[in-house]
């Protein structure tokens, strides 16, 4: 009973996280970053987060994988070089139903190698970020312990199906397009996936105004809904349903990107 609470949890804790690195809930950025560093999820420090996602909004390529951080396309060249299993994962991938299966071992073991890769080429300039939230998984663990919750249980059951849930409202979240606006959906969701994502379904809107706090997000779309739709060439769902009813079992996209 407990599980689907804990991944809802830490999925909108990664929302809550999003928040913060654009200036919210508070005015005190060293109190947001000290609720934004509790490593619920585990796998991804906070600082590295943060870096990663400036970039991604700093962007003028959204999706190609050589400028945006944030990309789940590939060059043709690194798919030229990848092997069969590795081929199959990344179809699979582009599928909804794959994406929650095999999206969060892909995301975090491609996250992990690349951070060992910037390490072995002398970057150095996370390892703050990764001693900071190492210290915080051993608070977490530690916690785990003294309530009897086993570690495997804890990463099988709260972990992997929250980080499913937030790859969910990434799925559609951008797509190859003629200009940036293009490559950005708008889902319009209901109210339990708008309070777990923090409103950014909405994510021209987030996009266009980063700074602007979840709870204005809403009222900002609707007063710009036309205009919205026709500057991202109507790139709209009418729900997560929606997405599933038309891509659970086939893709949204090739997994190599058009235009890289």
């Amino acid at each position: 009973m407990v599980a689907p609470f804990g991944a809802f949890l830490i999925a909108w804790h990664g929302s809550l996280q999003h928040e913060i690195i654009h200036g919210h809930p508070t005015r005190s950025r060293r109190l947001n970053t000290a609720i934004a560093s509790i490593p619920l999820g585990l796998w991804m420090p906070f600082g590295v987060y943060r870096a990663l996602h400036l970039a991604h909004h700093r962007t003028g390529e959204l999706t190609d994988p050589l400028d945006d951080p944030e990309s789940f396309y590939v060059t043709r060249s690194a798919w030229t070089r990848a092997g069969s299993l590795r081929r199959l994962l990344l179809r699979a991938n582009t599928t909804l139903v794959g994406r929650l299966v095999v999206g969060p071992w892909l995301a975090v073991l491609g996250f992990l190698a690349s951070e060992l890769r910037r390490l072995a080429d002398g970057d150095r300039s996370h390892l703050g970020a990764w001693v900071k939230h190492l210290a915080g998984v051993a608070l977490i663990v530690a916690w785990l312990r003294l309530v009897g919750v086993p570690i495997a249980s804890y990463l099988l059951l709260f972990v992997y199906p929250g980080l499913a849930l937030t790859l969910l409202r990434s799925f559609a979240e951008h797509r190859p397009g003629a200009t940036n606006a293009e490559r950005i959906v708008i889902v319009e969701a209901g109210p339990i996936a708008s309070l777990l994502f923090l409103n950014n379904n909405l994510h021209v809107v987030h996009h266009d105004e980063p700074a602007l706090p979840w709870y204005e997000l809403p009222a900002r779309y609707r007063a710009d809904r036309d205009s919205i739709l026709e500057r991202n060439g109507g790139y709209l769902f009418r729900g997560y349903d929606a997405i599933a009813a038309r891509f659970a079992l086939r893709a949204k996209d090739a997994p190599v990107h058009p235009h890289a």
